[in-house]
């Protein structure tokens, strides 16, 4: 790590450390919580050297585009964790909407896009303390600046390239809080889950998925009552906890009929 750290407050009960230079804002967060960080700290780097996306895959994070991880000490029962995902994708929709991307959508399971096109990624992570409590690692990156080339999807920077990583992350900072506080530690999934269905990409659409049982074509009918993907493909209704989802191009292909079954998914 290099340069000086500021602190700042997000709201009363956030800290900020603002960093130059970071291996991955995520390993930071993770370095403070087993050095004992009290939690509601957001670590903001202005580059990485190693960002890391889903499934340790790499994410490119020059300057100028917003690299930030906010580290929660026992936000909520354990069960519920998986949850904050759709928390922080709610709250980065809502920054989007406040710094005039409202275009921007929510991709299943942690991607923003715009037309397609990928401009900012969450990565959520947990860990268990020495003394049993729930670290959890809320991360962003998002494309404000600059957006990658050569990385095997398509790619934007956030309303052209024309909000600065600084403005988007105040208000990112402000939603999240406020996101936070909705979800009431899970409690009140449900409304995390209908702003998040509000703003999602490709419901009602065909998509194509890969996971362990392979890849397939199918529709994307919502989300179920615990957050997973409902998926009705050849095989008949599915309810997804982790895959990879692409959400066809093609608008003239009509999505399998949905289900009446409707549980909902985080």
């Amino acid at each position: 790590m290099s340069g000086g750290a500021t602190r700042g407050a997000a709201r009363a009960d956030w800290r900020i450390d603002r960093l130059e230079t970071v291996d991955s804002t995520n390993e930071e967060a993770r370095r403070r919580a087993f050095a004992g960080d009290a939690g509601n700290l957001w670590i903001v780097a202005a580059a990485q050297t190693a960002g890391r996306g889903r499934r340790g895959r790499a994410w490119v994070s020059p300057t100028g585009n917003l690299h930030a991880s906010a580290l929660l000490i026992d936000p909520c029962p354990q069960a519920r964790s998986p949850q904050l995902g759709f928390v922080a994708g709610v709250a980065l929709a809502k920054a989007a909407e406040d710094v005039g991307a409202g275009s921007a959508r929510l991709k299943w399971p942690n991607d923003l896009v715009v037309d397609g096109a990928k401009c900012a990624g969450m990565l959520l992570e947990a860990a268990a303390l020495p003394d049993r409590r729930i670290a959890c690692v809320v991360g962003v990156g998002v494309n404000c600046a600059h957006a990658p080339e050569g990385v095997g999807y398509p790619t934007a920077a956030l309303a052209g390239g024309a909000v600065a990583a600084s403005d988007l992350f105040r208000r990112l900072a402000a939603r999240f809080a406020e996101a936070l506080d909705l979800w009431a530690r899970g409690e009140n999934f449900a409304a995390i889950r209908a702003a998040w269905l509000e703003r999602a990409a490709g419901v009602g659409a065909l998509v194509r998925i890969e996971d362990a049982r392979g890849r397939r074509e199918g529709a994307f009918l919502g989300l179920d009552a615990d957050g997973r993907l409902l998926f009705r493909g050849e095989g008949g209704l599915e309810a997804i906890e982790a895959a990879d989802l692409w959400i066809s191009p093609e608008p003239n292909r009509a999505p399998v009929a949905a289900s009446a079954d409707s549980r909902g998914n985080a």
